[in-house]
């Protein structure tokens, strides 16, 4: 993954819901799905998925801050996911599925707690906020290439309609005027 503007680094359930939403976004540049937040060096999907490695599945968000700020690509993240699941989203179970924001400076580390500030005080949400919010260390790994733009390969697969498709949807709906064109 090529940066050519900010990064953010995010986990909300499973990385194709994520990365089909952010692909979408105006001021995007690129998505990749990939494993933080664990002990294992080179974690496979299924070393993930078994909830041993420590890693959730997030995605990493190369943005152009001139045209998005990181604080409205945490806006979209806090949407499109639950983030009063502890260790899950829907019937995804388990810590890799954790709502948590990795930050790559102590300036996004600010935003990120502002931005649970303002959510709590608002009384969006009927529970508690979990969302971690945590440097990323040197244990960020890309996932496997089958994982990577799985929803625009696999659009049909039952889990990408039933999950990923009214993720997408529901993004379209309440940030239409950040759709990316074309």
């Amino acid at each position: 993954m090529s940066q050519t503007g900010e990064v953010a680094t995010l986990g909300g359930g499973c990385f194709w819901c994520l990365e089909a939403v952010y692909l979408g976004v105006d001021g995007v540049n690129s998505v990749e799905s990939g494993y933080a937040g664990g002990q294992t060096g080179h974690p496979t999907y299924e070393q993930v998925c078994d909830g041993e490695t420590g890693h959730a599945e997030v995605v990493k968000v190369d943005f152009d801050p001139a045209k998005i700020s990181y604080r409205e690509v945490l806006d979209i993240f806090f949407a499109i996911h639950d983030p009063t699941q502890l260790n899950r989203q829907g019937n995804d179970v388990g810590t890799q599925y954790r709502s948590v924001i990795f930050t790559h400076s102590d300036a996004q580390r600010e935003a990120a707690l502002q931005a649970i500030r303002e959510i709590t005080e608002q009384e969006i949400y009927d529970g508690q906020i979990v969302t971690d919010v945590l440097p990323l260390d040197d244990n960020y790994w890309p996932a496997e290439a089958y994982h990577q733009n799985y929803f625009a390969q696999h659009p049909h697969q039952g889990y990408c309609s039933f999950v990923v498709a009214p993720k997408v949807a529901k993004f379209r709906q309440k940030f239409a005027h950040r759709i990316k064109a074309g």
